[in-house]
């Protein structure tokens, strides 16, 4: 059975020193420390995170998906990339090059990759003419944060850019990053366990109650790690809609209800029972497998969760590959 990742990170090997660059700090570099191993390392010296090979190397990439039965991922680069505080044309320079890079990949093994770029969302013209360089790459889509610069996604700002979205055929995959209240949860992980799943759910809200999903309705756009907290609490998010829509329906007046099953979410749930709530939640056509490959937090066998449940093939074909191909917008030949 044809088994579609959407949620994975890939970074280059080698990362141009930016702060001598563009003049000023805050950028990631990597340390390869010893081999097949690196450091993700801001450029003030203070360390981020731990890689091996796999998260470079397309080959190594490949060897662990055919031992995993994975038989295409769906690139996108680290979110902590995203750069949204930098000056905006850096930004772009720093997608331009992640982005060629992603294309590189997809070009050289195209029955295996499938990429999306990263654009400078904090100016959206720039943005959208980054946007217009990944489909003219072949990327099918960009990774977008949760939030940019605290601004959420409904910000007028950023409403162009989905339109050309939408327009373009491009899809959405939303991540999220920079975590409301991040600072002052540091202990336990909480930022990775509690906020991101909160951020998820910001940007739904966000593109439901501001209306964008309602203009925008063929816009393809998922989110990650199982839309967050926003499965778990879709009956008090209706019903603060319902009982004051005086503070939550002031820009759309459509109940949050009725946009489920028109986005799509990634399968990243790690818990059976909450996989089967999600697919009877949005529907089978609306789940598509992520793994966030090669990251710890993601799920350790990609796909396993579906593979091993007691959904019938029926509903396996739709979360292992056809909810993916029907967000990305792509043919099942294509892969075979």
């Amino acid at each position: 059975m044809l088994t579609i990742d959407i949620h994975t990170h890939i970074l280059p090997k080698n990362i141009p020193d930016w702060k001598s660059k563009f003049g000023y700090g805050g950028f990631i570099q990597l340390e390869h420390h010893q081999p097949c191993c690196a450091k993700m390392i801001r450029d003030d010296g203070k360390f981020f995170r731990e890689i091996e090979e796999n998260c470079w190397n397309p080959e190594a990439r490949i060897k662990e998906c055919n031992h995993h039965e994975v038989h295409v991922q769906v690139l996108s680069t680290v979110p902590v990339m995203f750069s949204y505080w930098a000056k905006p044309q850096d930004t772009a320079d720093l997608a331009h090059f992640l982005n060629e890079h992603i294309a590189q990949i997809t070009t050289q093994y195209p029955k295996r990759f499938i990429g999306l770029g990263t654009v400078p969302l904090q100016n959206t013209p720039l943005a959208i003419k980054v946007l217009e360089e990944c489909k003219s790459m072949g990327l099918k889509g960009v990774q977008i944060g949760s939030n940019v610069n605290q601004k959420n996604l409904d910000d007028p700002s950023f409403f162009d850019f989905f339109e050309a979205c939408q327009n373009l055929g491009m899809a959405v995959f939303v991540h999220p990053w920079e975590m409301m209240g991040q600072e002052h949860m540091q202990k336990y992980w909480l930022p990775w366990l509690v906020g991101m799943p909160a951020e998820t759910s910001r940007a739904i809200c966000a593109l439901i109650f501001g209306g964008i999903m309602q203009r925008l309705p063929g816009l393809r756009i998922a989110f990650a790690h199982g839309g967050g907290s926003f499965p778990a609490t879709i009956g008090r998010i209706e019903h603060g809609f319902n009982c004051r829509p005086d503070l939550v329906a002031v820009d759309n007046p459509v109940n949050p209800r009725e946009y489920v099953g028109k986005f799509w979410f990634d399968s990243l749930v790690h818990d059976e029972q909450m996989l089967q709530f999600l697919v009877n939640f949005a529907g089978a056509n609306r789940v598509a497998l992520g793994s966030d490959y090669p990251f710890p937090l993601g799920e350790n066998i990609p796909g396993s969760l579906i593979k091993k449940s007691d959904f019938p093939n029926t509903i396996k074909e739709q979360l292992l590959h056809k909810a993916a191909l029907d967000w990305l917008n792509l043919d099942k030949s294509m892969f075979i």
